[in-house]
């Protein structure tokens, strides 16, 4: 049986994030993806990409409305390996720290959390505010994982793809996903 990653994009900056972690799934045999943005995702995906939501979803292995609270990941009976929010806006973080399931991405993200699954929140937001810093703790606290997407400067990353991928191979990392050339593990001086 596949391993089943949900992958959720939404209204923040950065939807390269989310984009890239379903390209570099799609070729994998073991991996199944299943997707779902936010309507400011459909448009910051426009905006940042000029990619419109039936391009990304052709990246997904299941794809769903963010609407439909009855679909199958936002029930912890349908198994799941766990869940990436890249990017992740301020209002879901707010949703997901609270329990506040009213679309498909925090009822989701909700179910990963209650079943103990790794949840990798991506937030792209600067600065952060007290509230923002709040509900990054409570999610902590819960179990997920917040992961800003900052650059690691010691891999001498010399484009933005290549700051993009190193980022998208730490996040991928949390589920047990190593892609060659992504990560130059750090060994030290």
């Amino acid at each position: 049986m596949k391993k089943r990653l949900v992958v959720a994009l939404t209204g923040a900056t950065g939807a390269v994030y989310g984009v890239r972690i379903l390209q570099l799934l799609r070729p994998l045999p073991a991996w199944e993806t299943h997707l779902i943005v936010s309507r400011a995702g459909v448009m910051n995906l426009h905006h940042e990409l000029g990619m419109k939501k039936p391009q990304v979803q052709a990246l997904a292995d299941v794809h769903y409305d963010i609407d439909d609270i009855a679909a199958a990941i936002a029930s912890g009976a349908f198994r799941v390996d766990g869940m990436v929010v890249a990017p992740c806006s301020m209002k879901t973080l707010a949703a997901i720290a609270h329990g506040f399931g009213d679309n498909l991405i925090s009822r989701a993200a909700d179910v990963t959390l209650k079943e103990r699954r790794p949840l990798v929140l991506v937030p792209r937001e600067t600065p952060l505010n007290l509230a923002h810093l709040r509900n990054m703790t409570a999610v902590t606290e819960m179990g997920g994982i917040v992961f800003p997407p900052l650059p690691a400067f010691y891999g001498r990353n010399k484009t933005l793809a290549e700051m993009i991928d190193e980022s998208v191979g730490r996040i991928l990392g949390f589920f047990g996903i190593e892609i060659d050339g992504l990560v130059e593990s750090w060994e030290g001086l």
